[in-house]
């Protein structure tokens, strides 16, 4: 049989040969493994279930300030609840391990209790990213301590969820009210310097360039026209005195007899001239200069002429019908010097608000910086300050449980039936065991027995072809059959 390939027929010819080995060690097999299994200590296992309960107000309202997602929180609290620190206090306070406690050291109990306690995510189907809840196992010696472990736990999950929610978003809310306090003190200190700024350059800011183009407009049609009403009153004055010159003259030459020769003629025909001038022409013109230049000459001959005759100008020794175009020439006179005033602070008026506009440039640039620091400053303050009111809903949420929290949905349960060992199912592997142990013997048995069986056995033994088989013939049977026939 080992110098040929197997065939179906020969594992199933083995079979019902061999048999009886191989049912004799599967029974033997599933007998010994059910013995082992009532030998171990029983271990009962109780299981609790909890839910992930959506918050009861949409978080398009109020967004929670914990973003960590439920897996990475809690494997977060699986590691906080299942140190030592955490179980050591439960060992103690329910007694669990009691024989063994004086023989293993506390180290060594946390550690069996931990590995007692499974925490198992539970997903919704075709949602793998997403945890739906989680079931809490416990398996210890006695379904008692296996339950009241399993609640102990379960309860300290969900304590410790409320717990560390409410206190991040407590966290969360007093670090945004410390920015804010920060916020709030540079927003202070950019509105001074803006205040100040505005205080020291009122006039200057941008917002107020518009206002000093049109006022600057606005002076400059005032000033043309005050120039425009002086350059009236002076021709007005000119001619005025002109017309008094001419008078005088011809009263003078009415009381001496004879016409003036010719200082006071010369004098009224350039007044005129120069009134004419002054119409067309700015004082600056040479021919208003020429003008002027004689017309003093005229005046200084005519004066030394009148003292050499001892005459006087004084009105008192004029007629009275002097003392109008006197009097016009004094208001004239006082129309210049108010014109002439108003001239001078309209120029300086001018000269402020051109410097101003030469100036705004450089101010808007100062002032843009300053306002674009304050509108940061504000920006920051206000988005803290919304912040904060949306954390502070979301801890009041969290306080009042209406947040995301989770919900025992099957308590610890009280096990009946030890969960260890499973001894039907111990004695079905020692069966399966035994059996393919038997089929391992048979196997070997027949790999040593040199039986020759079959036509191909024979061609192989002998190298000869075979011509015809002799039929087993079995003798008991042909001589029970031979003593009936007799």
């Amino acid at each position: 049989m080992s110098q040929r390939e197997w065939t179906s027929e020969d594992y199933l010819m083995m079979v019902r040969r061999r048999w009886p080995i191989m049912l004799v060690l599967a029974v033997v097999g599933g007998l010994a493994a059910y013995g082992v299994s009532r030998l171990l200590p029983n271990r009962y296992t109780s299981q609790a279930v909890v839910l992930v309960q959506q918050p009861t107000v949409p978080t398009d309202f109020v967004r929670s300030v914990v973003t960590a997602g439920v897996g990475e929180r809690l494997t977060t609290m699986q590691q906080q609840i299942l140190s030592r620190t955490r179980l050591e206090p439960i060992i103690k306070q329910l007694g669990l391990f009691s024989e063994d406690a004086g023989k293993e050291s506390t180290a060594a109990l946390v550690g069996r209790l931990q590995k007692a306690i499974t925490v198992t995510p539970m997903r919704p189907p075709g949602e793998e990213e997403r945890l739906s809840g989680f079931s809490v196992a416990v398996t210890l010696e006695t379904p008692q301590s296996a339950q009241l472990v399993c609640s102990t736990v379960t309860s300290m999950f969900i304590e410790e969820n409320l717990k560390s929610r409410e206190q991040h978003s407590v966290d969360t809310t007093q670090f945004l009210s410390e920015q804010m306090v920060e916020a709030k003190a540079k927003l202070d200190e950019q509105d001074a310097k803006l205040a100040a700024f505005k205080g020291r350059y009122l006039g200057f800011l941008p917002e107020e360039v518009q206002t000093n183009l049109n006022l600057l407009a606005g002076l400059n049609s005032e000033l043309d026209a005050a120039t425009q009403a002086l350059s009236r009153a002076e021709q007005d004055k000119s001619m005025t005195e002109s017309m008094l010159t001419q008078q005088i003259a011809a009263w003078r030459a009415s009381q001496s007899g004879r016409n003036p020769d010719t200082y006071q003629e010369q004098l009224a025909a350039l007044q005129v001239e120069l009134a004419t001038l002054q119409t067309k022409y700015t004082d600056d013109h040479p021919d208003v200069i020429k003008v002027k230049t004689e017309i003093a000459a005229v005046k200084k001959k005519i004066v030394e002429s009148d003292a050499d005759k001892g005459l006087t100008d004084q009105p008192g020794s004029e007629p009275a019908q002097f003392r109008p175009l006197r009097q016009q020439i004094v208001a004239f006179d006082q129309t210049i010097a108010a014109k002439t005033a108003q001239q001078a602070r309209i120029q300086e008026e001018i000269k402020k608000y051109q410097e101003r506009v030469q100036l705004s440039p450089s101010i808007e640039q100062q002032y843009k910086a300053l306002t674009r620091d304050y509108q940061t400053a504000l920006d920051a303050y206000n988005d803290l300050g919304r912040k904060r009111t949306q954390s502070t809903m979301a801890t009041d949420l969290e306080r009042d449980q209406e947040a995301e929290q989770f919900r025992i949905m099957d308590a610890a349960n009280l096990p009946g039936a030890p969960s260890f060992p499973n001894r039907p199912l111990f004695g079905l592997g020692g069966f399966g065991a035994g059996l393919s142990l038997g089929m391992g013997i048979a196997f070997l048995l027949e790999l040593r027995d040199t039986t020759l069986r079959t036509e191909i056995d024979v061609e192989r033994a002998l190298e000869l072809p075979v011509l015809a088989m002799v039929p087993a013939i079995d003798l008991l049977s042909k001589m029970e059959t031979d003593a009936g026939g007799d």
